[in-house]
């Protein structure tokens, strides 16, 4: 996502790096580049002129400071102006009221139940949320069943009635979210595969009948221009108060993003960032400003290492590496949190410089990892305390009892070693981080 379109506004930045001072005459050819980048990138014409125009007059009417470059001033200038399109700040999910409830709406085809899914699961880990999933989409081929399936793998309960009426299962669902103490009720709706009376007709139905705090489309990012019609289509009939875009790790140019808020108003709320069910994540603009010009994302992976290691667990193994004791089972330890995480390319693309150090095109195999953790899991714990007593026999034992060979053997050891020296040279401060 957005990664084409941050190379091009990148090295249209570049291109004014060491210029004494920003003038009309050698701003022009940067914009021309970003105009270009935008526009390729599917972002709506009259967005991209607003967006050249306005950073183009604010560039010239700003002096250069001597503490300021201008390549500086300039991406600062880009960067506002993209948190500006974006919509300022992040718009949260309702989460106050008891019960809340949500309305998923959209079309045929947009990843909406798997979105119902990870809404319920993001609600009860993020806000220790009771979630109730509505099965109300009665006309798709086994979408009831897919919406079971899901609750079922999260644990999660599902309200569904068959295929009677879309009122009574909302109006049931309601009066059983009362008696189970369901405080967040998340509807799925149905969809077509445009909009049209009859759809309408229905969700303004549930919409009268149910009172719901959050009306959000799910749209998929990949839908290019065509997205903002489909958003003002919903938005004159339903009164939405979010949208979600789906679907932006696969291969989407992101200029949807760019253009919703400013033409439409309607916040971006969430994004899907991958097909798991944590894979849904809330929309910051400066974030996803940052990351678009390559400047990383640091506040995200450090929401997702709080969600996922134990604290006492982290600073033990910190506390063991500042007094040089890190051995083969922090290692372990280590790696186990990390797979945590998940995806490490995921997590790499949110580094600052990513694309300059070529971070967003590292493949790691999950396998790989399972590898390492085979031949830990094959030493003895006093080899795993004291990997230095490792000689051929030790190995030629541990590569049959892991089915790994002995120079991956040899290569995790040296991987190991060099990771342990710099991480007692960065505990003691003698190591600055590139970054």
């Amino acid at each position: 996502m957005f990664e084409y379109m941050g190379d091009r506004l990148s090295k249209a930045i570049k291109n004014i790096r060491g210029l004494g001072r920003i003038t009309e005459e050698n701003i022009n050819d940067a914009m021309r580049e970003i105009r270009m980048a935008l526009l390729e990138a599917d972002v709506n014409y009259q967005v991209v002129k607003e967006f050249i125009a306005s950073v183009k007059e604010k560039a010239l009417g700003m002096d250069v400071s001597a503490s300021l470059k201008p390549d500086e001033l300039f991406i600062k200038l880009v960067k506002d102006e993209l948190v500006e399109l974006l919509g300022k700040e992040e718009v949260p999910l309702e989460t106050n009221k008891t019960p809340t409830i949500l309305m998923l709406v959209g079309l045929q085809g947009s990843g909406k139940t798997t979105t119902a899914g990870k809404l319920a699961n993001y609600l009860r880990k993020k806000h220790a949320k009771k979630p109730l999933l509505v099965a109300c989409d009665i006309y798709r081929p086994a979408a009831i069943d897919q919406l079971k399936t899901i609750g079922k793998s999260l644990d999660i309960p599902v309200y569904e009635h068959g295929k009677t009426s879309v009122n009574d299962i909302v109006s049931e669902a309601l009066s059983y979210a009362k008696e189970n103490h369901n405080d967040y009720i998340i509807i799925d709706t149905a969809g077509r595969l445009h909009i049209d009376e009859d759809l309408m007709n229905e969700l303004k139905g549930i919409e009268e009948l149910a009172h719901p705090d959050e009306t959000i489309l799910v749209i998929d990012a990949m839908m290019g221009q065509d997205a903002i019609n489909v958003i003002n289509g919903f938005n004159d009939n339903l009164h939405l108060t979010g949208v979600i875009l789906t679907k932006l790790d696969g291969d989407t140019k992101g200029g949807v993003a760019l253009s919703v808020r400013h033409l439409t108003n309607v916040p971006i709320k969430f994004v899907g960032d991958s097909e798991k069910l944590d894979g849904l994540s809330p929309f910051h603009p400066e974030r996803m400003a940052s990351r678009i010009l390559d400047m990383g994302d640091i506040l995200s992976i450090a929401e997702k290492v709080e969600d996922v290691i134990d604290e006492e667990e982290a600073l033990d193994v910190a506390k063991k590496m500042k007094k040089g004791d890190y051995d083969l089972n922090d290692f372990l330890t280590n790696l186990k949190q990390i797979q945590k995480l998940g995806p490490l390319e995921k997590i790499l693309k949110m580094l600052p410089q990513a694309r300059n150090m070529g971070l967003n095109n590292v493949t790691i195999n999950p396998k790989d990892l399972k590898h390492i953790e085979a031949i830990v899991l094959s030493m003895t714990m006093e080899e795993r305390r004291h990997p230095e007593i490792l000689k051929a026999s030790r190995k030629i034992r541990i590569s049959k009892g892991c089915a790994r060979s002995v120079e991956e053997i040899n290569r995790l050891l040296k991987q190991f070693e060099e990771m342990k020296k710099m991480m007692k040279q960065l505990s003691n401060g003698n190591m600055k981080m590139p970054f």
